[in-house]
């Protein structure tokens, strides 16, 4: 079955950075483009970043464009967000997926990002 194992999310002030990975399992990840969603209380989960299978392609929104990078090592069927210049607007509950059929099917339990000073 597929799985994510999200982690690297904790309590940073603004301005301050943070890694997220997921770790995924019954399915090798190569072969599908990833992305990162999260979701804040009260609000919609919501696109955050993507990646091609290759790793070649990667899109952003618009919020966290030049503050986040997402990568991907295939190798250890892992991808990554670095989150640097965190700020009050991204604190949410970070979840990875396979942007593949059946979409949004499989979620791992997220991660926690707090911003606070």
């Amino acid at each position: 079955q597929v799985l994510f194992v999200e982690s690297g999310g904790g309590l940073v002030q603004p301005g301050g950075s943070l890694k997220l990975s997921c770790a995924a399992s019954g399915f090798t990840i190569s072969s599908y483009g990833m992305s990162w969603y999260r979701q804040a209380p009260g609000k919609e989960r919501e696109l955050v970043a993507g990646i091609s299978s290759t790793g070649g392609t990667t899109t952003y929104a618009d919020s966290v464009k030049g503050r986040f990078t997402l990568s991907r090592d295939n190798a250890k069927n892992t991808m990554y967000l670095q989150m640097d210049s965190l700020n009050p607007e991204d604190p949410a509950v970070y979840y990875c997926t396979r942007a593949a059929w059946p979409w949004y099917a499989y979620w791992g339990q997220g991660t926690q990002v707090t911003v606070s000073s």
